[in-house]
């Protein structure tokens, strides 16, 4: 996710200043191509957002349809998840190599078949490898399209007020997909919301090759193939044991010959990454408290936001009874005061330092996802509009806030590499979630209990959390 740098909150590793910092400079006035070019980049970010959000809402219509159970629900979410942060450090290394501009042009060709290959479904097995392929093309676009922004625009107000506009137009594709998948869903039914990716990637298609231009690093690093493999198949074995053992238990043979898999090739990834010349990731970077433990707040709020949401929407529509429209604007709600929290963070952080922003937002996101527990088995949207919204507030300040305590007091030399991990925190964190917690409420015998387990544990680990990453933060990395 593209995170909008204020430059009071920059510059030395500590906690800002109470003081007033002196003036930013005034963004530079973006050229007419430059802004074609931020174009196709934002649009092709606010798509991935959508496809992250629009079909939350259309859970119960598509599982009806396609005969898929409650408890399998969460793969419709899982399977596009899943290879999008699997993939995500691969494909930015084999776009450094052989050009982003080449590999984010096919990862939009594949999004949109994988999209269309959805939308036409017959059977859950079609639909799911459609979603899968969505993520596997979101790997391809995410990467390459941060770094054609970050070599587009120069360093300085040029680049922060790019990756500003990128940045709420992220926010903005969550609100909008959560909104539109409701309409979608009830007015044209659950197919409409993948259709509404395929031609969406086809628009962004037809600007793309005339708009970029292509672009590689200068010294052409060598692909670390070791490093490569064993993350991607570790993520992909752990992330595929968790999900299952959800449903079958973890003394299932399957789940603990992937979750022995998936342990092994995570640890074989740690010992070939320090003696790799040109790792994937760099091991010492993470040995940063700043990068180390600010990354830790931004896995925690990535991946329990969504699981809130996942759950909340089944919640909704099936202890509720609300349509998919209905839920739709609560969503929208949450959207709106998302956006609000957005604008003013940059403030908060600059009168208070990223860090300590960081650590309030998780205080603040676990104390509005334990209000949840008031939800009613007859009665709640009310409840649940200001837990999720007033929630999602405060994940906004944890978002903009870790990306900036990673980063801060990072060499120059070295931003890539905390800005990459920025990055696939995010997408790692979106994977994990539901697989971890999720599906706990759609395996209970009743899903109302289920959906009040998940937001205890939520909620817990988000104060826990919290404190684990002001005590790792008070010290300078």
């Amino acid at each position: 996710m593209a995170i909008e740098s204020p430059p009071e909150a920059t510059g030395t590793p500590g906690p800002a200043s109470p003081t007033v910092a002196p003036a930013a400079p005034r963004p530079a006035r973006l050229s007419g191509r430059s802004r074609l070019i931020l174009m196709v980049l934002c649009a092709a970010q606010f798509m991935v957002a959508l496809d992250f959000s629009v079909l939350n809402v259309a859970l119960p219509a598509l599982g009806t349809d396609l005969g898929l159970s409650t408890s399998q629900l969460q793969w419709a979410i899982t399977a596009f998840a899943l290879p999008s942060g699997g993939f995500l450090l691969l494909f930015g290394r084999i776009g450094d190599l052989y050009g982003r501009r080449r590999l984010f042009l096919a990862g939009l060709v594949v999004f949109g078949a994988a999209s269309l290959l959805a939308t036409l479904a017959w059977n859950p097995a079609a639909f799911l490898a459609g979603r899968a392929l969505q993520g596997l093309g979101a790997a391809a676009i995410v990467p390459t399209g941060m770094s054609l922004l970050t070599t587009t625009f120069r360093e300085g107000p040029e680049r922060d007020r790019a990756l500003g506009i990128s940045g709420t137009l992220l926010s903005l594709g969550f609100t909008v997909g959560m909104v539109a998948g409701g309409v979608l869903t009830d007015t044209l039914g659950w197919r409409s919301t993948m259709g509404l990716l395929a031609l969406a990637s086809a628009g962004v298609l037809t600007l793309a090759p005339k708009a970029l231009t292509e672009s590689r690093t200068p010294h052409r690093p060598k692909l670390d193939v070791p490093g490569a493999v064993s993350v991607t198949g570790g993520l992909l074995a752990l992330i595929y044991a968790l999900s299952t053992a959800a449903q079958d238990g973890f003394g299932h043979t399957d789940v603990l010959l992937t979750l022995v898999l998936g342990v092994a090739l995570l640890v074989t990834f740690a010992v070939v990454e320090s003696r790799a010349a040109e790792p994937l990731v760099s091991l010492p970077m993470l040995r940063r408290r700043t990068v180390a433990f600010g990354n830790l707040g931004g896995l925690l709020t990535f991946a329990l936001m969504s699981t809130v949401v996942f759950v909340l929407t089944l919640y909704l529509q099936d202890v509720l009874g609300l349509s998919a429209f209905a839920t739709g604007l609560v969503f929208g709600v949450q959207g709106l005061l998302s956006a609000v929290a957005g604008t003013y963070a940059p403030r908060v952080i600059g009168r208070f330092g990223a860090r300590r922003t960081l650590v309030g937002s998780l205080l603040g996101q676990g104390a509005f996802v334990a209000l949840l527990l008031a939800l009613g088995e007859h009665g709640g949207v009310l409840v649940a509009t200001a837990g999720v919204s007033l929630a999602s507030m405060c994940h906004l300040g944890a978002i903009v806030s870790y990306g900036l305590a990673v980063t801060s007091g990072v060499p120059d030399a070295e931003q890539g590499l905390a800005t990459g991990l920025v990055t696939t925190t995010q997408q790692v964190g979106l994977t994990l979630g539901i697989p971890l917690l999720g599906v706990l409420a759609t395996t209970q015998d009743e899903l109302f209990t289920g959906v009040r387990t998940v937001m205890a544990l939520d909620a817990a680990l988000l104060l826990v959390g919290a404190v684990v990453v002001a005590a790792g933060l008070r010290r300078r990395g």
